[in-house]
């Protein structure tokens, strides 16, 4: 495993009680760094902690990211435990499988609730923070269903889409500060997420991507750990592809 220089370095990781989020802090802390999990499942911030065994490098805070008063309470919570160098905003839901014609509207409104103004709250209050920072660093995940748009699944491709150009937007506003923007876009990555879907658009990913495998959380945490660290200094509002070839642009 390559080894980043995340020392002295603490990272704030939304949805990070399990899947890509989960991932991400293990890196951080193989790279020596420290993380504050966000989440809204309390039992799961808990299991957490316990599992990636480093005492006073660890913090959780639950939070719901789709309240901005949840997310402001959070942020205060969390600076208790030092300032804060980066933000993954990680936390994401698929929505259900189902043609346009018949998605739930409350459905549709809860993956953009999530999906969207999860990233907006969350970029919105830390963006005053790490510009303080010598080094601030936001990534955003976003997905390749954002790129191509994935039939059976207009919510999540479209709250994508919107991550990806709300990424460059805010990279350009803070392209002349210390802090740099990204994003990522995964294809599928066999995680808890997948039970959100059904086996019909599992399959559809699939067969969507030329290395004939899905991508594995340690690739994500991996891109996604370099972006935090003061050695990405040029690259901001920018998309990086992590899509076994999927993506075309």
């Amino acid at each position: 495993m390559n080894q980043y220089d995340m020392k002295g370095r603490h990272a704030v990781i939304t949805g990070g009680a399990t899947g890509l989020g989960y991932a991400i802090a293990e890196r951080v802390l193989a790279s020596g760094g420290s993380v504050t999990l966000w989440d809204r499942d309390a039992a799961g911030l808990s299991k957490a902690a316990a599992s990636l065994n480093h005492p006073g490098a660890v913090h959780t805070v639950q939070v719901d990211v789709s309240q901005h008063a949840s997310v402001l309470a959070a942020k205060e919570a969390t600076l208790k435990n030092g300032p804060v160098d980066a933000v993954v905003n990680s936390a994401g839901i698929t929505g259900p499988n189902t043609p346009m014609s018949n998605y739930p509207v409350d459905a549709w409104q809860q993956v953009m609730d999530v999906n969207i103004q999860g990233v907006f709250y969350c970029c919105r209050e830390w963006t005053p923070h790490l510009k303080d920072r010598p080094a601030g660093r936001i990534v955003n995940i976003a997905s390749v269903a954002g790129k191509d748009g994935n039939p059976n699944a207009s919510a999540y491709s479209a709250s994508k889409a919107a991550v990806m150009a709300m990424t460059k937007s805010l990279g350009k506003e803070l392209a002349a500060t210390n802090v740099r923007v990204n994003c990522v876009t995964p294809a599928a990555v066999k995680t808890a997420i997948f039970d959100q879907m059904t086996p019909e658009h599992i399959q559809f990913m699939l067969s969507k991507i030329p290395m004939g495998r899905f991508g594995t959380p340690d690739e994500v945490a991996a891109m996604v750990t370099w972006l935090m660290t003061e050695e990405c200094s040029f690259s901001t509002g920018a998309v990086f592809d992590l899509s076994g070839g999927r993506s075309t642009y």
